[in-house]
């Protein structure tokens, strides 16, 4: 849904305090007059800064599936250059289609989970929050996590927490949850973040033991790496225009790994940034939560002519039967050295 209505008396300002700002700027190399995607505006921490660099001609278009973080972001984003859209940046195509616009100069999304949002205890994404634990970004879609734990089954429970969450404590987590609900139904973070202390304990770890189960269950919820996936396939390669940026900030190697091997694709993507960029020892000391945070640009490369994909495919051909006749010489080779003859 596209916006552009002034910002609520009511909305509160966000909390959040945004990731690598400097960096991000710098990967993005903005100017005036250009048209920027954020495609996870949240409070629009970023947003405010790219702002800045983009001068009176140029548009900022801010995405966010959290209809709650757009209301954040109305209260510190002017309204003039500025389009706010309820969507999910993996719709992004759909988005421009409406607003007219066959592409973009720059595209930037933060896949982190903001303060925002683990400070509303009626969302659950925090391990003491004692409302109901829903974790949806997007509150009018899908199943909340209450739910989802009421019906998933031990195997596919512990399959997603093994997948999602890296979690070495998967077999004994699920089946407590299974345990637990046949009696009480798991319906706050707090009753489960309890509930995976008693089972794997506490002592002794440098982070709560629920927090890879946190993970996992809000990336199932969310369907986070399939919107991801999509995204980086699909809708930016459609969305950039030839030349342009794509900046993605990740915070879990889940996601790190499915932006690196997307820019990996050379037909499509130039990476800039063969190692991802960290943020400053500086930064972590004041900002704890950007500790692991990890940052990637690319440049989209020309869409290649019919003509050059043919040359390419037919390259391809003639090496696999290259590669294949001489597999099969080498073959014949040994087998004439087994029997004793030339070789």
């Amino acid at each position: 849904m596209l916006s552009a209505r002034p910002p609520s008396q009511t909305a509160r300002r966000s909390i959040h305090q945004p990731v690598m700002v400097r960096e991000v700027l710098q990967a993005l190399a903005l100017e005036p007059g250009l048209t920027v995607v954020d495609g996870t505006v949240g409070g629009g921490g970023h947003s405010a800064r790219i702002l800045e660099c983009l001068g009176a001609h140029g548009r900022l278009i801010g995405l966010d599936r959290d209809a709650s973080m757009l209301e954040r972001a109305r209260s510190v984003l002017p309204a003039g250059n500025v389009t706010l859209v309820h969507a999910s940046y993996a719709d992004l195509r759909a988005v421009l289609d409406q607003l007219a616009l066959a592409a973009v100069d720059r595209i930037f999304v933060d896949l982190g989970l903001s303060s925002d949002q683990l400070a509303d205890e009626s969302r659950g994404f925090s391990f003491d929050a004692e409302g109901p634990l829903d974790m949806r970004y997007d509150v009018s879609v899908g199943r909340p996590a209450w739910q989802w734990l009421a019906e998933c089954d031990q195997a596919a429970l512990q399959q997603i927490l093994e997948e999602y969450g890296e979690e070495p404590h998967s077999r004994r987590i699920a089946a407590a949850i299974v345990s637990h609900r046949r009696q009480h139904p798991v319906q706050s973070a707090r009753d489960l973040s309890q509930l995976i202390v008693r089972t794997i304990g506490g002592a002794g770890r440098d982070r709560h033991p629920a927090t890879r189960t946190f993970q996992a269950l809000r990336i199932a919820v969310n369907q986070e790496l399939q919107h991801v996936s999509r995204a980086l396939k699909e809708t930016f390669p459609a969305c950039l225009t030839a030349g342009g940026l794509l900046a993605v900030l990740t915070f879990h190697s889940l996601e790190d790994r499915i932006v690196k091997q997307a820019f990996r694709d050379r037909t499509v993507w130039q990476e800039l940034t063969p190692k991802p960029l960290e943020p400053s020892p500086a930064e972590v000391r004041v900002n704890p939560r950007s500790r692991s945070a990890r940052l990637r640009v690319a440049r989209r490369l020309p869409p290649r002519s019919s003509a050059a994909k043919a040359e390419t495919a037919s390259e391809g051909v003639i090496e696999r039967k290259q590669i294949a006749s001489a597999t099969t010489a080498r073959a014949q080779q040994e087998e004439s050295r087994a029997r004793g003859g030339p070789p």
